[in-house]
């Protein structure tokens, strides 16, 4: 921000700067667009809270691409056979994201395993006890080699098995893996995800540079995620309100101080916050160009960290950073 006024006046904007946590002028004496936070008068900086406890801000927006669990079904093994849809929309019915937390908590943090998890949860929903209508047809539920597939699948393979199926789990990889799997009917179900599935097959159809057809309507989404998945073979259930999304946490002590919930009063209450997250966030639309295109934040230093790891983690409780990108069903997320 630079004019020619009178010293006096730039001496006592240099002072509301500083306490705003604004770059200093170059003193070149030419005119330039003021920073974001320069615009954003009488907002100081929000400095880092720390603490133990994590939350995450309502993304109000829609910044992110939805990316609700969605049970992924090859489509020959249902054709003629919906039981197996309507008993996966049954598991669907029963999840949001603050339970998908708890089953991750319970397996992650707890360490109980995922059969035992899903098992326990299934009967705590009435969903152990069904018609049977399976007659012993086997299934597979393939899971991705992380402990959030592998708990998904176990409640699928759970409530197929109380229905009379012969059901079975197996873990195989990642999704370069276990897709084409799923395709050629070795597996016949796995856990998936909204948002990242349609991408993945968007850009198997049509290039690695197609344009993106997910976005932040869950709807419009599905009926891509639809559209692309008859025609490599897949159908899909219903899909269920738990979402395993990028998201963005501060501390609960945080939260508390600044009276924020979302990202927009984040942006309305802070005029500069560290951010940290991945290395690409600088770059990626999700990340920091979001935060600032989006909801007008103001990004005074990013720290390079991991992608919702426990580098990420640490810096948030520890109080190097304010905001950090995160998973939205990481069980650091439970309450206590």
């Amino acid at each position: 921000m630079r004019s020619s006024l009178a010293l006096t006046t730039l001496a006592a904007l240099s002072l509301v700067l500083a306490a705003c946590g604004a770059p200093g002028s170059s003193g070149s004496g030419e005119s330039t667009e003021p920073s974001a936070q320069e615009t954003v008068v009488g907002l100081a900086a929000c400095e880092a809270v720390p603490g133990e406890g994590l939350v995450v801000l309502d993304d109000d927006l829609g910044l992110q691409t939805v990316d609700n669990i969605v049970p992924a079904v090859n489509a020959g093994a249902v054709a003629g056979d919906d039981a197996i849809l309507g008993l996966l929309d049954a598991v669907s019915a029963t999840l949001d994201t603050d339970i998908l937390i708890g089953l991750n908590k319970a397996v992650d943090v707890d360490r109980q395993t995922s059969t035992v998890v899903a098992a326990d949860f299934l009967v705590e929903q009435g969903l152990d006890t069904q018609e049977q209508v399976g007659q012993g047809v086997a299934v597979v539920v393939g899971a991705g080699n992380f402990s959030e597939s592998a708990t998904l699948a176990e409640l699928y393979a759970g409530v197929l098995d109380a229905a009379g199926y012969d059901a079975s789990t197996q873990t195989i990889g990642n999704r370069e893996t276990y897709l084409p799997a799923l395709q050629d009917g070795t597996l016949t179900i796995v856990p998936e995800y909204v948002g990242t599935l349609t991408e993945f097959l968007n850009k198997g159809a049509n290039g690695p540079d197609a344009e993106p057809v997910a976005n932040g309507d869950l709807d419009a989404t599905v009926a891509e995620l639809t559209t692309l998945g008859e025609a490599v073979g897949l159908v899909f259930a219903t899909p269920s309100a738990a979402q395993d999304q990028n998201a963005f946490a501060v501390t609960t002590a945080f939260a508390d101080q600044y009276a924020v919930a979302t990202l927009s009063e984040l942006a309305a209450t802070c005029g500069g916050i560290v951010l940290g997250g991945p290395p690409e966030c600088p770059e990626r639309t999700f990340c920091q160009p979001g935060l600032e295109d989006v909801y007008g934040l103001t990004i005074d230093e990013f720290v390079s960290l991991d992608a919702g790891g426990p580098l990420t983690k640490s810096a948030l409780t520890g109080g190097q950073i304010a905001l950090g990108l995160v998973f939205s069903s990481d069980a650091a997320l439970a309450g206590e």
